[in-house]
C-alpha cells in the first residue's frame, strides 16, 4: 500500500515522503479499514514538525493523521464479521500509535472505527474525530445546555464552527467571535462579534442585557482570559481546548474562584470510553438527521501531503484539510 511517512521531525517538504508498505493485518480486537479520506488537523502538523517542547520521535517511522474515514475490509479475532463492508469514521488513528490514516489502509482497535451514516461522505467523516468531538465535549461534557447562553470564541475555526451548530442544536443561544463578515457567514451563527473592530466584552454584555454567558467554548484561554472572566456568569463553565498565544498563562485564580467557575482544560484524545460513546452516538444521530454541515477543504491525494500540511500550517483555510485516498 501507499503511505505518507516521516522518520524525523521537520518541515513537511523535508521529511514527508510516499512509501510502499505492506497492508497491515488486523490483530485480535482490530479492524482493517480501507481508507478513503484522511483529515489533517493542526495537531498533526505540529507533531510532524516537532513543535512540542522536548519532543522526540516515539517511533522510527510514522504514518501521520488521526482522523479519517473508509470501509472495513477485514476483522481480527473477536470482532463481529458482520462489520466487514461497514462505512466508518476513525478517531485517534495516530494517537500513541505509529501508523495513522495517511495511507491506503489502517488496522486499529475496532472501537476506533465508528459507523458512518450513508448520507455523510468519507471526506466529511474525516472531519469528525478531532474537530466535531472536541466541539461536542466542550459543550456537553458536563450535561445539557438547553436554555443556556453560550459564547464560542473563534467560530470560523474547525472546532468553533461545529460548536456553533451543536450549541444551537442543543437548545442554547449561541454567540461567536470572528474577524470578518466572511468568517461570520462561515460560522453559521446568527449572533456574532468582530473581535478586531468591536469590544467583545461590551458587545456580549449588551447582547445579554448585562447578564453574561453560562458557558464559553474557548479557542485561546490566555488571550481571552480577561474577557472570559468579565463575561462568565457565576457558576458558569469555560471549556478551553487551546491556549496557543501563551502555553503557560498566569491564572487569575481568585477572580474565577469568587464566581464559582468551572474551568475545563480538555483534549479529545483522552476522552474516557463512556463519554466518547455518548459523543459518537450524538454525532451519528445528527449526521443521520442531516443536521450538521461540514467544511471540507479538498487537498488532493496522498501524493499532495506536503502541500496539504503547508496549507494547514498557513492557517488561512476555512475548514478541515482532507486528502482523498
Amino acid at each position: 500500500m501507499k503511505a505518507i511517512t516521516y522518520e524525523e521531525f521537520g518541515p513537511a517538504a523535508d521529511v514527508l515522503s510516499i512509501t510502499e508498505m505492506p497492508v497491515p493485518s488486523p490483530a485480535p480486537g482490530e479492524v482493517l479499514v480501507r481508507v478513503h479520506a484522511s483529515g489533517i488537523n493542526p495537531s498533526d502538523v505540529k507533531l510532524r514538525g516537532g513543535a512540542r517542547p522536548g519532543a522526540v520521535m516515539a517511533y522510527p517511522l510514522v504514518i501521520p493523521h488521526s482522523d479519517g474515514a473508509g470501509v472495513i475490509e477485514a476483522v481480527g479475532q473477536g470482532v463481529d464479521a458482520a462489520r466487514v463492508g461497514q462505512r466508518v469514521w476513525i478517531w485517534n488513528g495516530q494517537w500513541q500509535r505509529a501508523f495513522g490514516t495517511g495511507a491506503e489502509y489502517i488496522a486499529l482497535p475496532s472501537e476506533q472505527a465508528v459507523w458512518l451514516p450513508e448520507g455523510t461522505s468519507f471526506a466529511e467523516g474525516a472531519c469528525l474525530g478531532i474537530p466535531a468531538l472536541t466541539a461536542w465535549y466542550a459543550l456537553f461534557g458536563d450535561g445539557p445546555i438547553e436554555g443556556k447562553t453560550v459564547l464560542v470564541t473563534g467560530g470560523a475555526g474547525t472546532v468553533g464552527r461545529y460548536a456553533c451548530q451543536m450549541a444551537a442544536l442543543g437548545g442554547a443561544r449561541v454567540t461567536t467571535t470572528v474577524s470578518s463578515e466572511e468568517k461570520a457567514a462561515h460560522s453559521g451563527a446568527s449572533d456574532w462579534i468582530n473581535y478586531r473592530t468591536d469590544d467583545v466584552t461590551e458587545a456580549v454584555l449588551d447582547m445579554t442585557q448585562g447578564a453574561g454567558v453560562d458557558r464559553i467554548v474557548e479557542v485561546d484561554f490566555a488571550a481571552n482570559q480577561a474577557a472570559s472572566l468579565a463575561l462568565i456568569r457565576p457558576g458558569g463553565t469555560i471549556a478551553s481546548y487551546a491556549s496557543a498565544s501563551q502555553m503557560r498563562p498566569e491564572l487569575d485564580f481568585y477572580g474565577f474562584m469568587f464566581k464559582n467557575i468551572r474551568l475545563d482544560m480538555l483534549i479529545v484524545y483522552q476522552l474516557d470510553a463512556a463519554t466518547r460513546r455518548k459523543g459518537e452516538a450524538q454525532l451519528n444521530q445528527w449526521l443521520d438527521q442531516g443536521a450538521l454541515s461540514h467544511a471540507v477543504v479538498p487537498a488532493g491525494g496522498l501524493e499532495d501531503a506536503v502541500a496539504a500540511h503547508q496549507l494547514v500550517e498557513a492557517g488561512q483555510k476555512l475548514g478541515t484539510v482532507v486528502l482523498e485516498v
